[in-house]
């Protein structure tokens, strides 16, 4: 038990932190002292914490003064690609330092060691306690990764928006267009579940951003976009589905047809994890879709996948079978809840008995150790009734790609524990063959994990310790699989 909950606070810090790159910072209501106090943890202070599982997270905090004197605090979770989340309480008096972070729920408290450059404490978030020293730094820590473009790109990029008047959502992305002579074919990237910006940005990676600058290179333009209410987008992503992102996709092809740099007769998606479901749901949708590529993209309920998702990744984390089969019993327990009571405070009187008596055997200590408290618990409760979960529980996306006509490339990495490869690729394969389509690959990348890393074991743990962003064998295989059929079209 003590790991499944730990695994899911440490997911609930991705997405916490995520969100907080949606702003500025806010202006703190930080109490300070006297100005000689600030000046003394005034700057730039980083630490690593050591997540359960093996993770390892850089935390950076800039605090600085306004004009007025007033303070101005930041956070940046730097290995999740999480920037300037504001810091909104800062207290500091005797050595003794305090930061509040309401966004995330999260606290640290610290003293400042003898030399000034050391800030001994401890970080806590939804009950979870763990060590954190802050060492004073000079200049920002480079968080590029090898595989990142540097600028200037050899091709053009522009800032673009559109909106999708249905839903009265206005969205932000990059455009990025080849240098030769168009009109050029395009693909839109659609990013996976959670609040992703265009970049698709997790854990220090910027899988997006390597994607398209490798495919504007191979003569494709490419449009990425950021999710509902995160960067330049607006709307409110908590209460969107799968569906509603699909909505979101065709107006980006409307969009791309408007501009005449792009032939409209080339345009297709590219869907990582839960991308590859809405890909083929705007396929169906739109005719104006010329191929589609599933990244990782399910075959089965999202039921089904949860399922196996728990089991592998808690397998590779070293949990024992005992703990793996309570924690089944629980999730199915939970996810009947989900399905079946349509009405949320029922539904969440249900959730909560459920996860409290499982609790209840535990001892203070193991609570605490697990990152146990109500504030956790209630958010579980919270995501799991978002109407995203009930939708994602039960849609099968076997019926649609059963409709898709266009050609389709599905590729799963063999190590990804995420969205199983067997499972999945066999799912869409007997779903693309019932359905008559005549132009379909099913492949499984050896070796790779589900951000189509170069992987160990394929745990999410190794995600941010990896260098590699995407595999050159991915990249190649996606862009000449596009290449291929575009070349065709044009002819």
């Amino acid at each position: 038990m003590d790991r499944k909950i730990t695994v899911y606070l440490f997911l609930l810090v991705i997405i916490a932190a995520g969100s907080g790159c949606i702003s500025q910072p806010a202006a703190s209501d930080g109490d300070i002292e006297s100005s000689v106090d600030v000046e003394e943890i005034k700057g730039l202070w980083l630490g690593t914490l050591q997540v359960q599982g093996g993770a390892e997270l850089r935390i950076l905090f800039n605090i600085s003064t306004r004009p007025d004197g007033s303070v101005n605090s930041t956070m940046d979770s730097l290995d999740q690609g999480a920037k300037e989340i504001p810091v909104d309480v800062v207290t500091y008096k005797d050595n003794n330092l305090h930061l509040g972070v309401k966004s995330i729920l999260g606290t640290f408290d610290g003293t400042l060691l003898e030399d000034g450059k050391i800030i001994e404490g401890e970080w806590k978030q939804s009950g979870l306690t763990l060590p954190l020293v802050l060492s004073r730094i000079e200049k920002m820590p480079d968080t590029r990764r090898e595989q990142d473009p540097v600028k200037p790109y050899p091709y053009d990029e522009e800032e673009v928006f559109y909106e999708n008047e249905e839903a009265g959502v206005k969205l932000a992305g990059t455009l990025t267009l080849p240098q030769s002579e168009g009109p050029f074919p395009a693909v839109i990237l659609i990013s996976g579940s959670g609040q992703q910006n265009r970049d698709e940005e997790v854990l220090g990676h910027r899988p997006f951003l390597v994607l398209s600058d490798y495919l504007t290179l191979q003569d494709i333009a490419v449009l990425r976009v950021d999710d509902r209410g995160i960067g330049g987008s607006t709307g409110n992503f908590s209460q969107a589905t799968t569906e509603d992102f699909a909505g979101d996709v065709l107006a980006g092809i409307g969009y791309l047809k408007s501009r005449k740099d792009i032939d409209p007769a080339r345009i297709g998606l590219i869907g990582h994890s839960e991308g590859g479901l809405i890909a083929p749901l705007v396929a169906v949708q739109s005719s104006d879709v010329a191929f589609i590529v599933m990244m990782a993209g399910p075959g089965l309920t999202g039921e089904e996948i949860l399922y196996l998702q728990s089991d592998l990744i808690a397998r590779a984390e070293g949990m024992d079978n005992e703990t793996i089969t309570r924690n089944d019993i629980l999730m199915k327990s939970m996810y009947s809840v989900v399905k079946e009571e349509q009405n949320n405070t029922i539904a969440a009187e249900k959730l909560r008995k459920l996860l409290t008596d499982e609790l209840v055997n535990m001892s203070e200590e193991e609570k605490q150790n697990s990152g146990y408290s109500e504030t956790a618990l209630e958010a579980q409760i919270q995501t799991l009734l978002s109407p995203w979960m009930r939708h994602f529980l039960t849609y099968d996306p076997k019926p649609t790609l059963m409709k898709v006509r266009c050609p389709v490339l599905a590729m799963n990495g063999e190590k990804d524990l995420q969205v199983p490869p067997d499972e999945n690729l066999q799912a869409i394969e007997e779903a693309l063959k019932a359905g008559g389509n005549k132009d379909y690959i099913t492949i499984e990348l050896p070796g790779l994990n589900h951000l189509f890393q170069t992987a160990q074991t394929g745990s999410p743990s190794e995600y941010a310790k990896i260098e590699e962003t995407i595999s050159p064998a991915a990249l190649e295989l996606i862009a000449g699989w596009i290449s291929e059929r575009t070349y065709e079209m044009e002819d």
